[in-house]
């Protein structure tokens, strides 16, 4: 029971370790951690199952079973290292003589295993039992862990002296893959003269451990890495479009919005009033009175700041609907929410202020309103028109008023 404990705890450790990549969690972003590496790991997963199998069935003393058992373990062996090969190649990424000596190499051991295991059902070359149930191996037996050998060394040393041709975290990635092949290389020679210990098993966890703990958790943090600096990018892209959008949309003089983004503003009401989505809107249209007469006697210093305070006094009246600026001289706020419940009251009492500010020397500002008509097939343009229209019989009031417009 103790052969089986040691497979059935390197099995254990073997899938806790690499759970992320048995999972395909890695597959497209570690170079290990591709499709070749997760199939010689399910391989070995099969080793070590058919391994934990064997020891039990071998010391149960049931024949045939352990017979059956022993076939799939050397199967299963077999594919394991081959699947090592083709990982190796893929791993270099390199189309030479080697990669197609490794290739054939393998090709033709899976070839010579599957071969020497149909023989032995018929002549033991590979193992069989004696009388009294004791595992005894065979010639191929002791030829196919030579060839194994062969291959872990071969595509080990290549691996190291591809380490010698690169620097940092490369050269140190390849010569844990090459530490790997030397180590299996070494259980397996002992396993050779202790065919009863499970050694391969043995080789195969600490070599996985040794790939996933310096190579496949290296690999991950350079992908956290790559991928924060690539979240950062996205981020910061976002923010200069923002900040694009926000200057093309806003009027650089008084800081709110622009014409322009009255316009788009404009296809969204004109939508939402079609549809029936929009109840409840109205328009309020402003006109300065006076700037041109600040302009020609003060200057346009003097003007920009006439504007600028006017522009402040309409933000602070309709303070819950955006205010935009489209000309020199107008405005135009969307009476949205209580602006447009209070709507009454508040264009009376700007109305007051205006009248108030004729005495002060202050902003004098001539605004009209209007709201769509329920059931009246009303449009934007509409209101628009009437509340302009209602804007400039105001300034007409004020220019009565003696007051220049």
């Amino acid at each position: 029971m103790a052969y089986s404990s040691v497979a059935i705890l390197a099995l254990l450790v073997h899938v806790i370790i690499n759970y992320d990549v048995l999972k395909n969690s890695y597959e497209k972003k570690s170079k290990v951690s591709n499709k070749f590496y997760r199939r010689f790991l399910f391989g070995i997963m099969a080793f070590f199952l058919s391994d934990a199998i064997w020891g039990i069935l071998y010391e149960a003393k049931l024949p045939l079973l352990i017979y059956t058992i022993t076939v799939i373990y050397f199967a299963v062996m077999a594919i394991s290292v081959f699947l090592w090969t083709k990982f190796v190649i893929e791993y270099l990424n390199e189309k030479n003589g080697f990669a197609t000596f490794v290739s054939v190499f393998g090709w033709i051991y899976l070839l010579f295993d599957g071969v020497s295991l149909l023989v032995n059902f018929f002549y033991p070359i590979k193992f069989y039992f004696d009388s009294d149930g004791i595992y005894r191996t065979g010639i191929t037996r002791h030829i196919a862990l030579v060839i194994q050998i062969l291959m872990f060394l071969i595509s080990a040393i290549y691996v190291f002296t591809r380490a010698m041709r690169v620097s940092g975290k490369t050269k140190h990635h390849h010569r844990t893959v090459g530490a790997f092949g030397i180590a299996m290389a070494l259980f397996i020679i002992f396993q050779f003269f202790y065919p009863l210990l499970p050694l391969y098993a043995i080789g195969y966890l600490l070599g996985t451990c040794l790939i996933h703990t310096f190579v496949v958790e290296d690999e991950k943090e350079d992908y956290r890495i790559e991928l924060e600096e690539h979240i950062f990018k996205e981020e910061l892209q976002r923010i200069e479009i923002g900040s694009t959008r926000l200057l093309a949309y806003t009027d650089p003089l008084t800081g709110i919005k622009n014409k322009r983004a009255f316009m788009e503003d404009q296809l969204d009401i004109e939508e939402g009033l079609a549809s029936g989505r929009l109840l409840e809107f109205g328009i309020v249209v402003f006109d300065l009175n006076g700037l041109k007469a600040v302009n020609d006697t003060k200057g346009h210093e003097a003007g920009d700041n006439y504007i600028k305070n006017s522009c402040k006094l309409i933000c602070e009246t309709f303070r819950h609907s955006p205010v935009y600026r489209i000309g020199g001289d107008e405005f135009v706020a969307f009476l949205e929410g209580e602006d447009f419940q209070n709507r009454e009251a508040i264009t009376t009492a700007f109305d007051k202020r205006m009248v108030e500010n004729l005495t002060k020397d202050d902003v004098v500002i001539s605004c009209g309103y209007d709201v769509y008509k329920i059931g009246e097939n009303d449009t934007f343009t509409k209101i628009f028109e009437r509340a302009d229209s209602k804007m400039y019989e105001r300034k007409r009031q004020l220019k009565e008023m003696n007051i220049p417009a």
